[in-house]
């Protein structure tokens, strides 16, 4: 709780015993519908072209990068983040095709402080419609807050609708607008912030657990409930 300090002024909570979070390595986490692997250029490379050639232009819009065009593009592009120390870069692994099906890392990793960003967000459309995004994050957010991180933040452009519902969705909470933060692609970038801190951790990790589990899905692989129907503790049937 906030205190009165020896001079009369309002000082917020000591944190006891604070020596700062681990370090996050470059090891696989393991779920039901997927794997993250430590990124690799040369082994990840033609999956992940494959995966993006799915899509088009319009996948990359709001990102730092284009869609590659060849896989040895998607090879250099990869390379670059393996090559970055100061990312913990992973390739997504669909675990029914065991094929590369998007990349994600941790990055603006405060180790002292605490903090952790979710970022590289880029899913392919082998993603969409199935559980292997929700369950990515919640690999993510888990291992993090079990090194003890006190707070995992997640931004996106504030034009990005999508990716900040899909935050919220997932539990982050918006703490506000930094404006003109970034010039991405010859345009100004706002970026929008959201964070899920430890102490919210506890509730957001059972919800995920319960959307997540086997009985949540039918035979074809399609949720029964809604994520938000976990955290309103009350059960809602998806139509058919």
């Amino acid at each position: 709780m906030p205190e009165i300090n020896q001079h009369g002024q309002v000082v917020n909570d000591i944190v006891p015993h604070w020596k700062g979070a681990s370090v996050l390595r470059r090891t696989p986490l393991n779920g039901r519908f997927c794997r993250l692997e430590p990124l690799d250029a040369t082994r990840h490379a033609v999956d992940l072209f494959d995966a993006y050639a799915l899509g088009d232009d319009s996948d990359w819009t709001w990102l730092a990068s284009t869609q590659p065009e060849s896989v040895d593009a998607t090879a250099h592009w990869l390379l670059g983040k393996v090559m970055d120390d100061a990312l913990v870069p992973y390739a997504v692994i669909d675990l029914r095709s065991e094929r590369a099906v998007g990349v994600v890392s941790y990055m603006a990793i405060e180790r002292l402080m605490g903090s952790v960003e979710i970022g590289h967000v880029t899913w392919s459309r082998k993603m969409k419609n199935s559980p292997m995004g929700t369950e990515t994050v919640w690999l993510l957010l888990k291992n993090a807050f079990e090194h003890h991180y006190r707070r995992v933040e997640w931004k996106c452009d504030s034009m990005n609708v999508a990716s900040r519902r899909a935050a919220e969705r997932l539990g982050f909470v918006w703490e506000g607008r930094l404006r003109q933060k970034l010039i991405r692609k010859g345009r100004n970038r706002d970026s929008d912030m959201l964070s899920i801190i430890n102490t919210e951790w506890p509730e957001r990790d059972a919800e995920l657990r319960a959307w997540l589990a086997a009985e949540n899905f039918d035979s074809e692989g399609r949720q029964i409930q809604r994520l938000e129907a976990f955290r309103q503790g009350v059960a809602e049937d998806i139509p058919r």
